[in-house]
């Protein structure tokens, strides 16, 4: 709300680390501040709560879904980007499965997958591991989805006109 009242500040934009750092001030100065950008990075990392639980992620589907929600009702035009992680140690086919469920329900503007490695000293790196083609083939399908729910946003704004900000 602050930076909104400064003179010659036309656009704010920022990015949250984390679903719990959201809170319900937040979503209402989206609601309230015009010079805030439709857009919100909200790294999810899976769609599965087993494997939310593995990351250690205090939020489940269900409680980012409705983060979402409540965003949505404040700014009906905000759109989203999210992270993602394809082969964390112990995900299933059906884990993943529920991932590529969660981008398609969502429909993100953006979205950016990564190929789960390992850090050496974490727990996740002394978890049975995913074999590398399996992570490699995850991460593509996640990509490829994800292009597509891109391209399906960047086509809705065909015939529009929009604010943009370029960054240099």
């Amino acid at each position: 709300r602050e930076l909104a009242e400064i003179d010659g500040l036309e656009r704010i934009r920022y990015m949250t680390s984390h679903p719990r750092d959201v809170h319900q001030e937040l979503i209402d100065v989206h609601r309230e501040v015009g010079k805030l950008m439709p857009y919100l990075h909200l790294p999810v990392q899976s769609g599965s709560d087993k494997i939310l639980k593995a990351m250690n992620r205090k939020h489940t589907v269900a409680d980012y879904l409705e983060i979402l929600a409540r965003f949505r009702e404040a700014c009906p035009d905000l759109v989203f980007s999210s992270d993602f992680i394809a082969g964390y140690p112990g995900e299933s086919e059906e884990d993943f499965q529920a991932t590529l469920n969660l981008v398609s329900q969502v429909q993100y503007a953006q979205a950016y997958s990564f190929r789960y490695s390992p850090r050496p000293g974490t727990p996740a790196a002394r978890m049975p591991q995913v074999d590398r083609k399996t992570v490699k083939d995850r991460a593509e399908r996640l990509r490829l989805a994800s292009a597509e729910r891109k391209s399906r946003w960047l086509e809705s704004l065909v015939g529009t006109s929009q604010k943009v900000l370029i960054e240099l």
